[in-house]
């Protein structure tokens, strides 16, 4: 069973966020899928990863443009294309039944200046905990990142 890290963001925005974990995730060597619900958001955060970080590159593609199998980061609406092993949920975005499992991590990112979308992490985290994911809670309330609450992996029966 994977990880499912739930990241509130207050202080940093999506493409930053992104960078940093995706980074990560490509330096240990796997893929990910980056999934929203918005072809047009996507294509907004495509640009930002072209240009951002200043001193780096992410490499990534966007669904629809061909060769998603051979993205390390693809950002998509649909299932997953790239053999990802990390999963990350942008805009309200959910896994599917069951998906959570077969995968290394994976990441929600919500806004926490939108109630809505605190909401809908919440109920989330409610239905991930149902199905026994292990679960965290990231915020950067402090200034930087740090795990406020950790729901360990549970069998259900």
């Amino acid at each position: 069973m994977s990880r499912v890290l739930f990241y509130h963001l207050t202080r940093s925005g999506v493409p930053e966020t992104v960078t940093q974990l995706a980074g990560r995730a490509l330096g240990q060597g796997w893929r990910v899928m980056l999934r929203g619900t918005d072809r047009g958001r996507l294509e907004w955060l495509d640009e930002k990863l072209w240009l951002e970080p200043e001193d780096g590159f992410l490499p990534h593609g966007l669904e629809g443009a061909g060769r998603e199998a051979a993205q390390p980061l693809l950002l998509g609406l649909g299932p997953v294309a790239n053999e990802a092993r990390a999963l990350m949920l942008v805009d309200g975005a959910e896994p599917q039944p069951g998906e959570a499992a077969g995968l290394e991590r994976v990441w929600v990112l919500f806004d926490g200046q939108d109630q809505g979308a605190v909401n809908a992490a919440r109920g989330l985290w409610k239905r991930l905990a149902g199905e026994g994911a292990h679960l965290q809670y990231w915020s950067e309330e402090s200034g930087r990142w740090a795990m406020q609450t950790e729901r360990p992996a549970q069998a259900t029966g």
